[in-house]
């Protein structure tokens, strides 16, 4: 256990791209070597990093929807693990915030990884994370999230929750008629066993 909390200080300290972090170094992430469910997700948005605290923005109001779980067992580190890409908000882009920085998925993920030893699911949350943690960079986030059954119990792809991606889920109603009542189920028997 001791490994596990030097490893995170060494994150909560580390600066490895602050020159490319407009509104600089602030790794947010959540985890405990308990947590039975990982969200792997994209990078903190602007008001995350000002906060702190993991999604806590309308995009994590609308994860925790489709999850169906509370607040306190969203933010509880030893129920749910919360590893974005990139652990710092990485600026805003023409059109929302770029891309998270590849050196945090590179440099963590497999040690925090190695520490997750009675992890069940894993919500793989957007394109970036899809193509780290599925290998699923030649297929399309759509095409990708609508083979959700066949990743199997462990892997669930999601869009990200954003309010940007509204079009796309009312484009896709099968996502809300068919994965996120599983989804529900799943967690539920996860989280409550």
């Amino acid at each position: 256990m001791n490994s596990f909390f030097s490893l995170l200080a060494e994150i909560r300290g580390c600066t490895r791209c602050a020159e490319h972090l407009p509104h600089g170094v602030k790794p947010i992430l959540q985890i405990h070597p308990q947590a039975r469910v990982l969200i792997a997700g994209q990078a903190p948005g602007r008001k995350t990093h000002e906060s702190g605290l993991p999604f806590d923005d309308a995009s994590g109001d609308r994860l925790r929807e489709w999850m169906g779980v509370t607040c306190e067992t969203f933010y509880d580190s030893r129920k749910i693990a919360i590893l974005p890409m990139g652990f710092c908000f990485p600026g805003t882009g023409k059109s929302g915030d770029l891309p998270p920085r590849p050196e945090c998925a590179q440099t963590w993920h497999d040690q925090l990884a190695g520490h997750l030893r009675y992890l069940e699911v894993t919500l793989v949350v957007g394109r970036f994370a899809q193509a780290y943690y599925m290998n699923e960079g030649r297929l399309s986030l759509t095409e990708t999230v609508r083979n959700w059954q066949s990743y199997g119990p462990k892997l669930i792809p999601l869009p990200h929750p954003s309010p940007r991606n509204n079009i796309w889920l009312s484009r896709n109603p099968w996502f809300e008629e068919d994965l996120l009542p599983m989804l529900k189920r799943r967690l539920s028997a996860v989280l409550e066993s």
